[in-house]
Parts: C-alpha cells; structure tokens; sequence
C-alpha cells in the first residue's frame, strides 16, 4: 500500500531550477536511499515530504493516520530543552497510550463481567498501539537509546551540548517516536563507525518505512532495497536494489544511453548531409520525415553528468623526514588523551585515525601540526614538509565572501595546475561552480558545496601533506568517490580522520586506533583488515584471561613459547623481509581490478566484469592474508 505520493513536484530558487517534475511514491515498509550530488536538492525534498517547507507547485498526499518523524542535518529543539525532556516529547504519544491503557484497566474493574466485552477490544487494540510505539518500558528504553549513543546526561540541558551530541539526542528522539516513515538527512555525521553499525542494526529492526540521505555507502548497502536518484534541475531515477546494485546498474544505463546517442548523432549526420544536398533531395524526402529529422536534432541527447574536477597543485617532493612523534602526552584537567603516542609518517602513506568522539584524535592533530603543545614528548616536522589542513568546523571558510573571493584567498585569479595556468573562474566551473554561484556568498551554499569548495582550496595550497578532519561530511557520493581518486594518486602523504568506513578501505593504508585513556595503536591495512586484526587481538586477550587463572602454579613453558622477544626463526625474517614488496605487489593488482570494474567498457561483455570480480575477491582475500601475516610476525618482533 502507498504511504507517501508526491507528484509534479517543481522547486526553484531565483533562476535556478532546483527540480521539476519530479514524482515519487514510498510504499509501506520500504527502504528508500536518496542520493543526488550537492544542491541537487536532496535537503530541500525531504522537507516538503515531511511538511516543514512548501514547494512550489505540485501534489502530495499522505496515508490518512500516517505518523511521519523528519530528522534534518541540523536538528532544532525548542528553548530551555533538556535531555530528558525532548524525549519525553518524542514518547508522547507512547505516554498517552499508556495512560488511557490504565484508564480502561480502571473502568474494568467496577464493570460487570458480562458488560466487559467492547471495553476488552479496545484493550487488545491498545495494546497492539503500545507495542507498535516501542513496549510498556518507555524511560528505560529512552535511557538505553541514549547510553548507547553516548549521552549520558539525562538532564543537561541541550544548549550546552556538543554539535555531536545534540545530533546524538535527535536520533534517539527520531527513533523514539517509531513512525510510519523516517527521514533521515545524513544521520552519520559526527558519529563513529561502532556507532554507525549500531544505527544500522536499530533502523534495520524499525518496522516502518524509510527515507535516507547519507554519505556512507556500506550504510546504505546495509539498509536500503531501493535508491532514488535526483537529476539536477528534473525529476528522479528509481533502482532497484541496495547502493552496489545501484552503482551495476547506473554504469550499464549510461553505457546503453552513450551507444544510443553516439547512434543518433550518426543518423542526424546522415540526414543533414542528405537535407544539404538541395532541392532535389528535399523534394525526395518526404514532409513528416524532414520533420522528424528537425524534431531530433532540436531534442535534448545523452550527456554524460558533470563532475566536480578536483585537482591538486603541484607540491615539493618531501624529504627523508615528514612527521614523526615520539612519546607524546597531553591532558586536559585529569583526563589524560594521549599518552606516549609515537608516529612515524612516511612519504605515500596515507593514515586513517579512528575512535570514539572525544577520545583525542583531533587533538593528535593539532598537536603535530604545533597548534597545541605536548605536555611531553616532540613533533618533528621535515624541512620539506609543507601541510595544508582541513578543519571539520570548516572556519576558514568566511560566510560573508563570495565563492569566487574565498576560493584564493590570495586573490590570485589564476591557479597553476601542473604545467598549465588556468584561470580561477574556469577552474571553479569545473568544481560544479558555475559563474552565477560564484558571485554567491558562502553562507547561501549546502553544507557539501561548502566542503567541496574548502578542499578545492585547500588542494591549491601546493601541500605534500594533507591533514584531513572529516573531509567527507556532507559531500555527495559522487564528490566522494573523485576524492578517493585524488588521494589514491596524491605523491604526498595523508592523516585522514573520518568515520566513512567505505572511505576508509579505499584509501587507508593504516589506521591509528584511538582506543580511550590516552591509548592508541597502530594497525597496517585499511579500516576492513583493521577491524579483523583487532578482533583478533581481542579474541586472544580473552581466551588467555581464563587460561591464566587455571594455570596456577604456571606450567613450565614450552621451548616454543620461550622465545625471546624480537627473535625470528632465520625462514621467518626472510618471510618479514620480503613481506612489504609482497604486499604491494599484490595491492597494485587490486588497485587495478578495481579501476577495471569502474571503467563502464567492462559491462560491454557479459562474462568480462564476472571474472575481473572473482580475481578482484581473490585478491582482496590474499592482501587481508598477508596482512595477517605481516602483523603476527611484527608482533613475534615487539614480543606481543
């Protein structure tokens, strides 16, 4: 049955047309990712489905009784509201619930028995309502939501709260009103990956419909059973499927529109020449098929969609040295965030650092970067180190500039991209900034076009080393996906904070793991060999945690377990030795199966893009294998 319908639905700002035509219906119980590029109009559509925006012409039609919960990318709350109060709003009609459930039970016990019959099937039918809401336990429910979320006070009021945080309280007000249909607008932002994966498993088990914009792309594979698709300035495309399904199919239906178009060009070629050849050939033609021929060249063909060009300018080579710490400390008060941290960045790595919120990894950042000092330790920055810095608040970005003045901040009207001096204007065209938008002000753009417009300028900076603190919030999927590209190619090194998992297997080629108490580790791979290294470690922790109780007084070792640490068999140095080059080997390869898959040609036959797929799963099987390996025999090494 048909939950939501909106029909002909235009939208426009000035003279820009944002969408028009555009017609989508949500069914009971479905899954629906929206997905679009920035100022596609994603935002704007979710709130004239939810009610708090009107569009300007169109129709939409609610199923009657349909309750409809809209959670957008900034969450409002009313004054003075604290946490405990904004989910009791969001549990009101639970409460009400509740209430008149007590009420009938009241009215029962001083009716007849033989007069109990209506009042019984009211309290079945209630009792159905209280479940559907979320159970009998509703504080307990609420303070489970928020525990998990990382809230932990009840009644703080919400004006004091972190960004994170207030979002935090929003989600559990969102999913404790269990509504027909949920919208979510970029519900992962500002949350952790194990965060994330909580969220999902949540959603998942929410028996109502919904709607979801999101960067991340495992969340939407997890999630989704159908993904919509905004054309700028038109309507909208349905696939059916999850994000990776969608991706298959989108690849094949620009394949198919490009091989339609490159063959009615060949026929209006054809016709024109015929059309040019003069009276005689006009007389030939008839009437309606020189009409036909003008009508197909005046329509609108096939044009692959534009994507923002992002480029990176020239940078020094770095030299032998890049950024190193060693023993670094830092505390706020008593709580201590890092405690004898060392890194060691080398040319070409790019570092992925993951955690909780709060657990200091935006401090790790500043700390290199020499904007805060350690309490102990030192940072040593390479002469030839030139960093450029994105930060998360985005607050070099001046809202009261136009997008053309904050893109060089120098004033320069030209940039320098490799050996070719292309003027700013251009360049900004190429980044989705057309001459109208660049007369705008900062403060008009989406959050996205915000983002993609601060590393457009960050990557002007002529920077061997990007520091990246939550690059990824806000962009659309598209602008993700030529990002990685950019970083995959990038000659320089990269300090990569996200909690995009999909990003961070693409590009990570180790992670620091921010892990609480000052506490961080290091793991080699990306974010998907981290996760297993570290369930590993922990599997090991736990199984020897027993083990240690029982063996009192401790056995005598075997000589196989008394070797000491940082000795390796002669056969198992080897191995070490040739582990790296073995390991890099077997990335190019991957590296190039998946460059293969993305290239469109691939799909041209049917069983070429089967086989790239079996050797791209086997050989993303024996990078995770020697992965393995490296770590089992670098922790023989440190005696782990």
């Amino acid at each position: 049955m048909t939950l939501l319908r909106a029909a002909d639905v235009q939208l426009s700002f000035g003279s820009r047309t944002v969408f028009q035509g555009l017609t989508l219906t949500i069914e009971e119980g479905e899954r629906v990712g929206l997905v679009g590029v920035n100022g596609s109009g994603k935002s704007s559509l979710m709130k004239i489905l939810a009610g708090a925006a009107r569009a300007d012409a169109g129709e939409l039609q609610l199923r009657r009784g349909a309750r409809v919960t809209y959670l957008p990318q900034e969450p409002e709350f009313a004054p003075g509201a604290t946490v405990a109060s904004e989910l009791s709003v969001a549990q009101g009609p639970l409460k009400d619930a509740l209430a008149t459930h007590a009420e009938l039970i009241r009215r029962m016990e001083s009716t007849p028995a033989d007069a109990q019959g209506k009042l019984m099937e009211q309290l079945a039918a209630l009792s159905d309502k209280i479940e559907q809401l979320g159970g009998w336990d509703t504080e307990h429910h609420a303070k489970t939501l928020l525990d998990r979320l990382g809230v932990k006070d009840w009644d703080r009021p919400v004006a004091e709260l972190s960004g994170g945080l207030r979002k935090r309280v929003a989600i559990a007000r969102a999913l404790l009103t269990r509504p027909d249909l949920l919208m979510l607008d970029e519900p992962t932002n500002h949350l952790d990956a194990d965060t994330v994966d909580w969220l999902e498993e949540e959603l998942d088990k929410l028996p109502g419909s919904l709607l979801l914009v999101t960067h991340d792309r495992y969340f939407l594979d997890g999630l989704v059973d159908r993904m919509v698709e905004i054309q700028p300035g038109e309507g909208v495309v349905s696939y059916p499927g999850n994000y990776e399904a969608y991706v298959e199919q989108k690849l094949v239906a620009q394949e198919n529109a490009s091989l339609a178009q490159h063959k009615r060009e060949r026929w209006i070629a054809q016709e024109v020449a015929w059309l040019r050849k003069g009276p005689e050939a006009r007389r030939t033609k008839s009437k309606a098929r020189i009409e036909r021929a003008r009508k197909l060249m005046e329509e609108k063909g096939f044009q692959r969609p534009k994507v923002a060009g992002l480029q990176v300018m020239q940078a020094p080579r770095l030299g032998h040295t890049v950024i190193e710490a060693e023993g670094v400390h830092k505390s706020y008060g008593e709580r201590s965030v890092l405690k004898g941290v060392n890194l060691m960045l080398q040319r070409g790595e790019r570092v992925g650092l993951v955690g909780p919120n709060g657990v200091g990894k935006t401090t790790f950042l500043r700390v290199l970067l020499g904007e805060l000092p350690p309490d102990s330790g030192k940072v040593v920055i390479g002469k030839n180190t030139k960093v450029a810095y994105y930060d998360q608040t985005r607050a070099s970005l001046d809202p009261e500039q136009t997008v053309y003045e904050a893109a060089s901040p120098r004033g320069d009207d030209w940039v320098e991209l490799g050996d070719q001096r292309v003027a700013l204007r251009d360049y900004l065209d190429d980044l989705l900034f057309p001459v109208p938008m660049q007369r705008m002000k900062v403060k008009a753009l989406s959050g996205g076009e915000r983002n993609r417009l601060l590393l457009a300028r960050l990557f002007l900076e002529g920077a061997n080393v990007l520091v990246l603190d939550e690059p990824t919030n806000d962009l659309d999927i598209v602008t993700l996906n030529i990002l990685e590209g950019l970083l995959l190619s990038f000659t320089g090194s990269v300090l990569l904070v996200t909690h995009d998992r999909y990003f961070l297997d693409k590009v990570a080629t180790s992670i620091l793991s921010f892990e609480g108490d000052g506490k961080v580790v290091r793991y080699e791979g990306n974010f998907a060999m981290y996760r297993r290294l570290k369930e590993q470690s922990l599997a090991r922790a736990a199984a020897a945690a027993p083990t240690a109780k029982k063996t009192e007084p401790a056995p005598v070792a075997e000589p196989k377990q008394t070797r000491k640490p940082g000795k390796l068999s002669y056969k198992e140095q080897r191995e070490l030795d040739g582990m790296e080059s073995v390991i890099e080997a077997a990335e190019m390869r991957k590296a190039e199966l998946e460059a293969q898959l993305v290239d469109p040609s691939v799909y041209s036959s049917g069983t070429k893009a089967a086989e790239v797929q079996k050797e791209l799963d086997a050989k993303t099987a024996e990078v995770e294998r020697l992965y393995t390996r490296w770590q089992e025999l670098q922790n023989l090494v440190a005696g782990a």
